[in-house]
C-alpha cells in the first residue's frame, strides 16, 4: 500500500538539509505570507513541459537545462537575466539547426536559490559559522550576523523570482526571441572568441534560411514559431517548508502541483528513498529530475523511479546523471541497462559539472572545461552502447564574462581564475564555454540520431 500523501506529510519523514532556523514562530509567519502569495507559475505550464519532456522520453527532441549555480540577491538585475537567457537561446539555436532536432529549454532561474552543502559548519581562522546556504537562507558574507538563518528571505527570494519570471515570459513571447535577431544576441566577449565566430557563421545560414521561408510564404506573422517560444524554469526542491508554501491545487483537474517552478528536482545529498525530500516530491504533478551519483546503485534508482513515477508516465521524471569524468563509461552502463530491463520511461540527461570539480592550486574551486567536455562524450558513448537515447545536458552557466572553469578557447588557466570569479558558490561555465559545449553536442546529437535511425531501418 502506497501511503497516503498530503503537502505536508514530508515533515514527518528524516530530512537532509535543511536550515536550522533559530525561531520556529519566524519560520511559520514566513510560511503562512508565501500561502497567502499568487503561484509563481500555473498548473497548465508545467503540464505542457511534462508533454515537451515526453518528446524527450521518445527519443524525438532533446533536453537543454542550464543557468547559475545559485541566485544572488546582490547580482539581480534586468541585464544579468536577458544575458543568462540569451546564451541558452543561442545554445539552443546550435543544438536545433546542427543537430535537426527540437530543443526544450528550462533555465535553472528564478527560484534557484537554495544550494546543499557537504558540512553544515564552515571553519576560518579558527572561528566556525554556519555553512553559507543560498541567499534564501543566510548570507554569504563569514560573519555570524549573515550566516545566522534568516526566514524572511524566503519571502525576498519569491519576489526576486516573480520579477525574474515577468521579464523571461516577455522575452520569450515579445520578440526577443525571434530568429530574426539570431545575429544580435552574440554577446560582446563571445563575439571575439573562436565559439562567437563559429556562431556567426552558423547565423548566417539561419539568415539565409528564414528567407527562404519568407519566399515561400513562412513569416514571423504567419509562423508564431519563429518570434516566440518556449521558455520553463527549474530548481531544486531544497527548501522543504518554501516549496509547500507554493504547493497549490489545481482546479482544473483537482491535482496537486509546486507552483514554485515548472519542474523541481531532487539532489544526489537528498534523494533518500525513506526521506522527506522524495516524500514532498512523489506527490506534486510537476515533472521532475533526480540526480543520480556514483553512488548509486541500479536497485536503489529502480525503487525511486517507481516513487515518484508509480504511473510510469513519459516525461514526468528526468535523471540527470553526475558521475565524473573518469566514472561515467563504468557506472553509468548498469544504471541504463537496469531502466531499459524494467521498462522504465525517463529522460537520461547528463550533468557533467558536479562530478568534476577540483581545487586550483591557487585554493580556488574550479572545474576543467576538457574534463566536462570528456563527460558529455562518455555519457554519449555510453547510450549509444546500450541502444538508450541521451536526451539532454544540465550544467551550470552565466552569460557573465567569468573566469571560473579552467580552459576553452579562452585559455582560462589556475593563474586567471582570480580576474572575475564571481560565482555565489560553484564555478559556472561563461557565455563563450557554454557556446563552445553546444557545438559539441550537436555533434554528439548528430551522430546519436543518424544511429537511432540506422537502428530502426535495420529492424524495420
Amino acid at each position: 500500500m502506497v501511503a497516503k500523501w498530503a503537502p505536508e506529510t514530508w515533515r514527518g519523514k528524516p530530512a537532509k538539509q535543511l536550515p536550522d532556523y533559530p525561531n520556529d514562530a519566524a519560520v511559520a509567519a514566513a510560511e503562512a505570507e508565501l500561502r497567502k502569495f499568487p503561484p509563481l507559475v500555473f498548473a497548465g505550464e508545467a503540464r505542457r513541459l511534462k508533454a515537451a519532456l515526453a518528446g524527450v522520453a521518445a527519443g524525438k527532441s532533446f533536453l537543454l537545462q542550464g543557468g547559475d549555480c545559485a541566485e544572488s540577491f546582490a547580482d539581480f538585475s534586468a541585464n544579468n537575466i536577458r544575458d543568462m537567457f540569451r546564451v541558452l537561446l543561442q545554445m539552443a539555436v546550435v543544438l536545433t539547426y546542427g543537430a535537426a532536432c527540437p530543443v526544450v529549454k528550462v533555465g535553472r532561474m528564478a527560484g534557484q536559490f537554495a544550494k546543499p552543502r557537504s558540512s553544515s559548519m564552515e571553519k576560518r581562522n579558527g572561528q566556525e559559522l554556519p555553512s553559507y546556504r543560498g541567499d534564501i537562507v543566510n548570507g554569504m558574507e563569514f560573519t555570524a550576523e549573515a550566516r545566522l538563518p534568516d526566514p524572511q528571505r524566503q519571502v525576498r527570494a519569491y519576489n526576486q523570482s516573480a520579477a525574474t519570471l515577468n521579464l523571461l515570459r516577455a522575452f520569450a513571447q515579445g520578440g526577443y526571441a525571434d530568429l530574426h535577431k539570431v545575429h544580435s544576441w552574440t554577446l560582446g566577449f563571445v563575439d571575439k572568441s573562436p565559439a562567437g565566430e563559429r556562431f556567426r557563421e552558423l547565423a548566417d545560414r539561419i539568415a539565409e534560411s528564414l528567407a527562404f521561408m519568407e519566399a515561400c510564404g513562412l513569416t514571423a506573422e504567419t509562423a508564431p514559431q519563429i518570434r516566440e517560444t518556449e521558455f520553463f524554469t527549474s530548481h531544486e526542491a531544497l527548501l522543504l517548508g518554501y516549496e509547500q508554501a507554493l504547493t497549490r491545487v489545481d482546479s482544473t483537474t483537482g491535482d496537486w502541483y509546486d507552483c514554485s517552478a515548472h519542474m523541481l528536482w531532487i539532489g544526489d545529498r537528498t534523494r533518500q528513498i525513506d526521506g522527506a525530500h522524495v516524500e514532498f516530491l512523489r506527490g506534486v504533478k510537476n515533472p521532475l529530475g533526480l540526480k543520480c551519483g556514483p553512488s548509486l546503485a541500479h536497485d536503489e534508482l529502480l525503487k525511486l523511479i517507481d516513487a515518484l513515477n508509480p504511473a510510469n508516465e513519459p516525461g514526468r521524471l528526468t535523471l540527470i546523471t553526475r558521475m565524473g569524468a573518469d566514472q561515467v563509461e563504468t557506472k553509468l552502463p548498469a544504471l541504463i541497462r537496469a531502466v531499459q530491463r524494467e521498462g522504465r520511461k525517463v529522460v537520461w540527461a547528463c550533468d557533467p559539472m558536479h562530478g568534476n570539480t577540483t581545487e586550483a592550486s591557487t585554493g580556488y574551486k574550479t572545474r576543467a572545461f576538457d574534463r566536462i567536455l570528456k563527460e558529455v562524450r562518455g555519457f554519449f558513448a555510453v547510450h549509444m552502447a546500450e541502444g538508450s537515447y541521451a536526451g539532454g545536458v544540465h550544467f551550470e552557466m552565466t552569460g557573465q564574462d567569468v573566469t571560473e572553469c579552467i580552459g576553452g578557447a579562452q585559455a582560462i588557466d589556475e593563474l586567471t581564475l582570480a580576474t572575475r570569479y564571481n560565482t555565489q558558490c560553484d564555478p559556472r561555465l561563461n557565455a563563450s564555454q557554454a557556446i563552445e559545449l553546444a557545438f559539441l553536442i550537436a555533434e554528439q546529437l548528430k551522430r546519436e540520431r543518424f544511429g537511432m535511425a540506422q537502428r530502426l531501418a535495420a529492424t524495420s
